[in-house]
């Protein structure tokens, strides 16, 4: 295996992923890969999966030079700029081409979970726009925490489910509609938000997502005439991130960072580190690392942003974790909410919650970056939807 070939077999990642779910799905899930296969050899697919970025979500998203945040850590700092996507974040990547697969299929509905909303926003523009009745499962806690994003899928027509459940947040989300597709395969296609789940999903969100390093490396070396020495971005199941970090794997002198929700700290138990602090287990289909304790079950987790609100990584962050190809950290809730608001007072950029993690990453390396090192942070989405969670938790 050579470093820039991270999947060993198909639905495999050293002894990572594979496709762990009741027979019921077994047919859903080959279905699935067949539909994905012939799309990735069938020109017209690209063709029309790449002009609906171009036209309707606004891509090619901006690589921006981070004039002030530069100063303050010491280096040069890009921003790529997923906040500027149509529905606010890099999730819509994805939802476009998994509804492109969904009318290929003769799908007559769309499922999906959210944690943090995004993807549930994005999944239901996608139906909307492909005239498709959409249902979203979303743990009650994070209803309580997005309610902006909950209303805004609302008013796309979709039908919005809250799930009770071990912390009604995006692992409860994600068994809920697990749950729902086996009784409804036949006629309704669930779209995935993250690069977790059951093969093919870990492969396919994937390579809807390589976009944003397909550009990054595109408009880095119009910028600087050179690769990144880093890449930096948040890790809960790793869509943004992976989809930052897979055109470089190849390149072993850019550094690739991903960052973990630390919560209120590794020790305290209450984080959603999966990587800095999980184990080798089966988590929604697929092998991972996860936190659980000794007798398997999945723990509590917890993080100040919705959508690292979850006990597992994808399967392919596990790999590169252990190969030594990407190196993964992570920052508390106190440093996410200041470094989202840093970003806004330097730059004029409020992220979202997700993305301030990685924001705080960068931050905290400001001692060890050299002012010659180019880094390029990724952010996810735009802050919008955390405006009154972060003012309820940091009010006086």
């Amino acid at each position: 295996m050579t470093i820039n070939q991270t999947q060993t077999t198909p639905g495999r990642f050293g002894r990572f992923g594979g496709r762990y779910v009741a027979a019921t799905l077994l047919n859903a899930l080959e279905e699935l890969e067949a539909a994905y296969e012939a799309a990735k050899a069938d020109p017209d697919f690209h063709e029309e999966y790449h002009a609906i970025l171009r036209d309707y979500v606004g891509r090619p998203s901006p690589l921006t030079f981070a004039e002030r945040l530069s100063e303050r850590v010491g280096s040069r700092v890009y921003l790529k700029r997923e906040d500027l996507n149509h529905t606010g974040a890099h999730k819509i990547n994805n939802t476009i081409g998994q509804g492109l697969l969904a009318r290929r299929m003769g799908k007559r509905r769309i499922i999906a979970e959210t944690g943090a909303g995004q993807h549930g926003v994005a999944t239901a523009t996608v139906a909307a726009r492909l005239g498709l009745p959409c249902m979203v499962f979303m743990g009650v806690e994070d209803v309580r925490r997005q309610k902006l994003n909950v209303y805004r899928m609302k008013l796309l027509g979709a039908e919005v489910v809250p799930v009770e459940g071990l912390q009604g947040t995006l692992k409860d989300a994600c068994d809920a509609a697990m749950r729902h597709w086996m009784g409804a395969y036949e006629d309704a296609l669930y779209i995935f938000g993250s690069v977790a789940g059951p093969h093919p999903y870990p492969t396919m969100v994937r390579d809807f997502q390589r976009v944003i390093g397909d550009e990054a490396r595109e408009q880095i070396l119009a910028a600087e005439g050179r690769l990144p020495d880093r890449l930096i971005a948040c890790v809960g199941g790793g869509a943004n991130a992976m989809g930052l970090f897979y055109p470089f794997v190849g390149d072993s002198e850019v550094k690739l960072v991903g960052v973990e929700a630390a919560g209120h700290g590794i020790d305290t138990g209450l984080h959603s580190a999966s990587i800095c602090a999980g184990t080798y287990g089966v988590l929604d289909g697929t092998a991972s690392l996860i936190l659980q304790d000794e007798d398997g079950q999945v723990l509590p987790v917890h993080s100040v942003a919705a959508g690292l609100d979850y006990p597992g990584v994808g399967p392919e962050h596990a790999f590169m974790h252990e190969a030594g190809r990407a190196t993964y950290t992570s920052v508390t809730d106190e440093q996410a909410l200041a470094a989202f608001r840093t970003l806004a007072e330097l730059e004029g950029i409020i992220p979202a919650l997700e993305s301030a993690h990685a924001v705080a990453q960068v931050l905290a390396m400001a001692d060890e970056l050299g002012e010659d090192e180019v880094v390029i942070v990724n952010i996810s989405g735009r802050g919008d939807k955390d405006c009154e969670e972060v003012e309820r938790l940091t009010r006086g």
